[in-house]
């Protein structure tokens, strides 16, 4: 069994799976359609009162069983296992659509190299989405096919420090824009009196269990590869604290770019990829800008993706006896087939159910309900079947807190969630 070289090699993988296109490009979508600093209240506390126990939850049951999420729900209760393929099904069904939004940003990487400024709408009028999505599965099915060590650890090695160089060089440049201030006040001058409307809570939480990772298995997929002596709430804080680093320092990138140039901040999701390109045709070192931050992107989504199949990949690893070169290929060329409905919605054909884009209805669907509905079967399962001591002693520091929290508090709060998205 492989395991991770070191507590950083950990910590860099852990920060990928956690810092995607969630904390760069989503986080200030909804950032911006949720009244500003307003949002980062109810966002703020779901992150270290619900988000942060389950994720030492997970990293506690997958270093104590040293299990695949499928073996783990068979240890809890034998007829639980099941539920671990439910878990894996979920993640993997997300994947298909995260890796089709993974290569529009590859695609803008290559636009901005050349000095093309490219409508969105130009761009998903032809197939070239679809050529996008292809290669991006491949670069992430390659990477999974080496390994924790080899694969999944020295490319978060690689990719992680330079994406926060990355970051911090965007946002010190927007530093300077007229607009930075304005952008810095958008972000963290909160007005409480929208604290009152459900779906802030609503957005806040789901962003922070999809920022964070948890409540995916891709945390207890990776506490199987992580050695005993590791402090689970320092290296959990951690990881936390750059995921949040992460999500302030794109605000700070966005937001002054947004306000400089008059653009709208409660664009949502065509703010990367429509709005934002012809701020930065007309900006000083607008190309240089925009080639750094799509590659932000693209590295972010990569990462995120990587995890996303591991967890699927170490379960069909231990269960079918193969190797994992050949399980990585197969579910590639699987997660390809599952994706192409959505890669079409966004080109030629505009694949859609009942005017609704494929991709949409699977984000709608699969990213909100899908994850909160894994997260309640972690939560409930392992919080309520493991034995108390034993998680105790696992978790160590902070046990007396996460396993109230995560035994009685996140169930309610998911199941809340959940009703609040059926409504």
């Amino acid at each position: 069994m492989e395991r991770w070289s070191s507590r950083t090699g950990f910590i860099l993988a852990a920060v990928g799976s956690a810092v995607g296109i969630g904390n760069i490009w989503r986080f200030s979508s909804v950032v911006g359609q949720n009244g500003g600093g307003a949002y980062l209240v109810p966002y703020l506390l779901a992150v270290f009162a619900f988000a942060l126990p389950l994720m030492m939850l997970e990293l506690a049951v997958g270093r104590h069983l040293r299990a695949d999420v499928v073996t783990a729900f068979g240890c809890a209760k034998k007829r639980f296992k099941p539920l671990g393929w439910v878990v894996c099904s979920v993640v993997f069904l997300i994947l298909s659509y995260y890796l089709v939004i993974a290569g529009w940003t590859l695609a803008y990487v290559g636009f901005s190299l050349s000095g093309q400024n490219v409508e969105f709408s130009s761009f998903s009028s032809t197939y070239s989405p679809v050529i996008y999505f292809a290669f991006s599965a491949a670069v992430m099915g390659a990477i999974i096919s080496l390994g924790v060590r080899r694969g999944i650890e020295r490319v978060s090695k690689l990719l992680i420090p330079f994406s926060f160089l990355l970051l911090l060089g965007l946002a010190a440049f927007s530093a300077t824009l007229s607009g930075f201030t304005q952008g810095l006040v958008f972000l963290f001058t909160p007005d409480f009196s929208v604290l009152s409307d459900p779906a802030i809570w609503t957005a806040a939480f789901g962003q922070a269990f999809f920022s964070l990772s948890v409540g995916y298995g891709i945390l207890l997929t990776y506490g199987d590869y992580l050695e005993g002596d590791v402090n689970l709430l320092h290296s959990s804080l951690v990881i936390t604290f750059a995921d949040l680093a992460a999500a302030l320092l794109a605000g700070l990138v966005i937001f002054p770019v947004v306000f400089t140039f008059g653009l709208e901040p409660s664009a949502g999701a065509e703010l990367a990829f429509s709005t934002l390109p012809r701020a930065f045709s007309v900006m000083p070192h607008g190309q240089a800008f925009a080639v750094a931050f799509f590659a932000l992107l693209f590295f972010a989504a990569l990462t995120s993706a990587v995890s996303m199949l591991e967890v699927s990949v170490a379960a069909v690893t231990h269960h079918t006896g193969r190797s994992r070169r050949s399980v990585s290929l197969v579910l590639t060329l699987l997660v390809l087939a599952l994706g192409l409905p959505s890669a079409l919605s966004y080109s030629a054909p505009v694949l859609a159910i009942n005017g609704i884009r494929i991709l949409d209805l699977m984000d709608e669907t699969l990213g909100g309900l899908g994850l909160m509905l894994t997260a309640s079967l972690i939560a409930v399962t392992f919080a309520w079947s493991l034995d108390q001591g034993v998680l105790c002693k696992e978790i160590g520091t902070g046990s007396s807190v996460v396993l109230p929290v995560t035994k009685y508090i996140v169930p309610v709060v998911l199941a809340i969630l959940l009703l609040t998205a059926f409504i």
